[in-house]
């Protein structure tokens, strides 16, 4: 795992980010987008699996206006705290400037094709949505984005392939919202919406508490599919 230092398009300074590189090459490049906890072990072990799938990880650091180098987990009190905290205090618009920075240093990498995607988690599942309506991103894959429902008029904007994995006992997204998300992205050629049934926010969190090995199975597989897809 490398890390490298991405330049903000506002001018306010540099942020980085964490690569890893598959173990072949041109390569197609992927922007994991945290959740609330930072760029953690989490996060981490998903950047080595997109490498595993064939693919450059790159993680940015997107709390690194508030405090860089958030590394926390979801094992305690305090670490939930603090993470709400930081989600509070999370400037979105200024989150999606970097992301559309890290999209543009991603697809320059060396060893990169010059096609990249996003893919997200909780926060960055709804931050991957976004990416979808308002970047030029090959791809884009959201895992338990929350307040999808609030993003929905945006859907017209999506013109590549926008894959969205939601939880049915979502503790953080009414089940209103998500049947909202569900029938406004029914019929769209460029949208695949899952349900997984029995499965929490963050079923696919590896080591997470509410992991579900068998929803994850699933909904990681449509992604390796959809990447490989876009991607290679």
């Amino acid at each position: 795992m490398a890390t490298i230092s991405i330049k903000a398009s506002d001018g306010s300074g540099s942020f980085n980010a964490l690569v890893v590189e598959p173990q072949t090459k041109p390569a197609g490049a992927v922007v994991l987008i945290q959740e609330i906890f930072g760029v953690n072990d989490a996060m981490r072990a998903a950047a080595a699996w997109v490498a595993d799938l064939g693919f450059v990880a790159v993680c940015p650091d997107l709390f690194w206006r508030i405090e860089p180098g958030i590394d926390i987990t979801d094992k305690s009190e305090a670490e939930w705290k603090r993470a709400f905290e930081l989600f509070q205090a999370f400037d979105r618009a200024k989150g999606m400037e970097d992301l559309k920075a890290t999209l543009a240093a991603a697809r320059a990498l060396p060893g990169t094709n010059g096609k990249a995607g996003t893919l997200g988690y909780c926060l960055g599942g709804a931050a991957a949505f976004m990416m979808a309506e308002q970047s030029d991103a090959d791809v884009n894959i959201s895992y338990y984005g929350v307040g999808l429902d609030s993003l929905l008029d945006g859907l017209s904007a999506v013109s590549k392939p926008l894959v969205v994995h939601i939880a049915d006992q979502d503790e953080f997204f009414p089940a209103e919202g998500r049947a909202k998300v569900v029938a406004a992205t029914k019929g769209n050629p460029f949208i695949h919406t899952y349900v997984y049934p029995k499965a929490n926010h963050a079923f696919a969190r590896v080591g997470g508490v509410h992991w579900n090995g068998r929803a994850a199975c699933i909904a990681n597989g449509r992604t390796a599919e959809a990447l490989g897809a876009a991607l290679d």
